[in-house]
């Protein structure tokens, strides 16, 4: 007798998910509008990881939420913290790629160092990252997840209005962003949006290396 093989679904990871993507998925999911709105706060603004915390939504259709979808971030390989505060995380994507993000705390702020692409397309001397081939560009969802990360370790849920440990964003980990121009503007977008991650786009920074040679 033949012996059935059952393939594990992978549920959609919402985290990344834009506004209009929230929307849409939530049209097609059968869910009213409104819903759409909830998420974006959990998920942005409370930076929630599971479905049972959200506690403005009802129980069966939190329940329904966790059959369908799930709120993800990529695996940690490797954290490395220095003795003046700044930590170096390594995370690995589900195909195996890594990327490092590091946040650099500050007396009077706290960059966070985002990549944007794996490898690079560039070689300049004084950077490691020139040395390696460019593999590919992170999706919108990779940039920021990146950002999540940093505030999941950082203890900044919900988002804070003042006194933050993230208060500057610098686009210049591994990659060039204006490679990858339409992934870093979508995760933008997500970044800076008031009611969510709340990142003023005058604290962003965006350098690309290979021209300032």
């Amino acid at each position: 007798m033949p012996t059935a093989i059952l393939l594990e679904t992978r549920r959609c990871n919402l985290v990344g998910h834009s506004r209009e993507a929230l929307v849409a998925e939530m049209a097609a999911f059968g869910a009213e509008p409104f819903r759409a709105r909830q998420l974006w706060h959990w998920i942005y603004h409370r930076g929630a990881t599971d479905f049972a915390a959200m506690t403005s939504l009802a129980k069966p259709f939190r329940d329904k939420l966790a059959a369908s979808y799930e709120l993800s971030r990529p695996s940690i390989s490797r954290l490395l913290t220095s003795v003046d505060g700044t930590r170096k995380w390594l995370l690995r994507f589900p195909d195996g790629e890594e990327v490092e993000t590091v946040h650099i705390p500050e007396e009077d702020r706290g960059t966070l160092c985002i990549s944007t692409q794996v490898g690079c397309t560039l070689t300049c001397s004084f950077c490691h990252t020139g040395t390696q081939l460019l593999v590919r560009n992170l999706t919108s969802v990779e940039i920021v997840d990146q950002v999540m990360i940093a505030r999941d370790a950082l203890g900044e849920w919900p988002s804070p209005q003042y006194d933050r440990q993230i208060t500057n964003i610098v686009l210049m980990g591994m990659g060039e962003p204006l490679y990858n121009f339409d992934n870093v503007a979508a995760a933008l977008k997500i970044i800076m949006d008031p009611e969510g991650l709340s990142i003023s786009r005058r604290r962003l920074r965006c350098r690309l290396r290979g021209l300032c040679r």
